[in-house]
């Protein structure tokens, strides 16, 4: 036997996120985002007012990239920063109303991409599916 590509996890993976993350740029097209900011603003959809840093341990985005999306979600009126009260060197992000106000439409967005690709697999299946990646997210380095 040997090694087979199509059965490769990676291959897999990588295959499946291009499909996925082109619908879902697609989508968030008209509402001027990018899925990288979408998923900052998903994270403060959770909790509001965090620090640049928090963003990008939570999203895995670098440091240095995370500035230019939150610069961007700053200038279209979605967050504001703020400086923290008990550490001035730190910029804490907030969402503005602008930034609340496309929670609904966004979520609806991002679970029509979800079921358009997930149809055909059952919700066990997509459970046990989101479990898995969870593992393999927080995996070790295979070096």
């Amino acid at each position: 036997m040997g090694f087979d590509i199509e059965k490769s996890a990676g291959f897999l993976l990588a295959k499946a996120h291009q499909r996925i993350f082109a619908a879902f740029r697609n989508e968030l097209e008209p509402y001027g985002l990018t899925p990288q900011q979408f998923a900052l603003l998903a994270f403060l959809w959770r909790e509001d007012g965090l620090s640049q840093v928090e963003l990008s341990d939570r999203t895995e985005i670098d440091r240095s990239t995370i500035g230019g999306l939150v610069d961007r979600l700053s200038r279209a009126g979605h967050v504001e920063r703020r400086r923290s009260s008990s550490d001035r060197r730190i910029c804490m992000v907030f969402l503005t109303e602008s930034g609340r106000g496309l929670r609904e439409d966004l979520s609806k967005m991002a679970l029509r991409v979800r079921q358009y690709f997930t149809r055909d697999i059952s919700e066990e299946e997509y459970e046990t599916l989101s479990r898995l990646l969870a593992k393999i997210r927080r995996g070790g380095d295979p070096g």
